[in-house]
């Protein structure tokens, strides 16, 4: 009898476990999926081809600076400046455009921003081990300065049209931050799965000690971590300028919080060691379905900072409850 009572235990905690396992991994998808049916009966318009479109153009930005955000929570750290170093990637590549540099080196000199900003940060992190909360709420603040200081505070006009093609550009009426965001996630699926760099990433976010014993080269990896953000946050402010036809040292503020979001909502774990990418592609797309639902259905856009802030507080404690779990 006791025996049985035993396998019905164990049964039912089994089933419990399963379930709980499925909810990890597709419940933000349901969620997802519920949101799209109930925007797609209450806000007109929402299922036409030019909105979908419109939806997934305006998501590409964030998604690409929550690619890179969702390593660095992987290790268990932050990244605050991301924001930051999209407005200072954008004026300086339109700056150098405007004074007749090449647009292929003024698109690179954009992306060195973010390296450079993104390997201090990680340096900073890794070595005299600051907190990364800290190192990047300083960037943050000081890359936002540095933008207005070379802009003067104002935007500064686009005038190539090759430029342009990146931000607000198509091919085959699909738009080309689009493809981008999709390359990126392609290569960001492949590190994390199949390569070594991608191992060390969950090693060090699960246990960054008994990574290191393990020969682990902490330091070198957190850089690295750090290093590829602030490119993906560089790559984010170039096409962003395409897009609006100008640096604006003004762009990017907030993206640091829809990122985080994303992550969160996707299934990273904030203390690291968990998560993959195609939840945080997820995670973008249930903000952005929400925005786009908001605002065909004329919310005003306070409200919208309302609900996006709720969605943020939510995702934290979504997180908390699954890694007590």
């Amino acid at each position: 009898m006791q025996g049985n009572v035993e396998v019905v235990k164990n049964s039912n905690h089994a089933v419990k476990k399963g379930l709980q396992y499925y909810f990890d991994q597709l419940g933000m998808v349901i969620i997802l999926f519920l949101l799209c049916v109930a925007m797609a009966i209450f806000a007109p318009h929402f299922l036409e081809v030019n909105n979908a479109l419109n939806v997934l153009k305006q998501l590409s930005f964030t998604a690409i600076l929550a690619a890179g955000m969702t390593i660095v929570i992987l290790t268990g750290g932050i990244d605050l400046s991301v924001g930051s170093i999209v407005a200072l990637s954008g004026v300086i590549s339109v700056l150098s455009l405007n004074h007749g540099v090449n647009p292929i080196i003024a698109i690179l000199l954009g992306i060195a921003v973010g390296i450079v900003a993104g390997f201090i940060n990680g340096y900073l992190t890794a070595v005299p081990k600051l907190p990364s909360f800290i190192v990047t709420l300083g960037s943050m603040t000081y890359l936002r300065g540095l933008a207005l200081v070379i802009s003067g505070g104002y935007p500064m006009v686009l005038t190539n049209s090759t430029f342009k093609f990146l931000g607000a550009g198509s091919i085959l009426g699909i738009p080309t931050p689009i493809y981008i965001m999709s390359l990126i996630y392609l290569i960001m699926f492949f590190v994390l799965k199949y390569t070594m760099f991608g191992r060390h990433v969950y090693a060090i976010g699960g246990n960054e000690e008994a990574a290191r014993l393990t020969g682990i080269k902490v330091e070198k990896t957190l850089i690295k971590v750090y290093t590829i953000s602030g490119l993906l946050a560089g790559l984010t402010g170039v096409v962003l300028a395409g897009r609006l036809f100008s640096g604006q040292p003004t762009a990017g503020m907030e993206y640091e919080l829809q990122a985080i979001a994303a992550v969160i909502l996707g299934g990273t774990s904030f203390v690291g060691g968990f998560g993959r990418i195609q939840g945080t592609l997820i995670g973008v797309l249930i903000i952005a379905v929400l925005n786009n639902g908001l605002t065909l259905l004329n919310v005003d856009s306070y409200w919208q900072k309302v609900v996006t802030g709720a969605v943020i507080v939510a995702a934290v404690l979504l997180d908390r409850l699954r890694t007590k779990r």
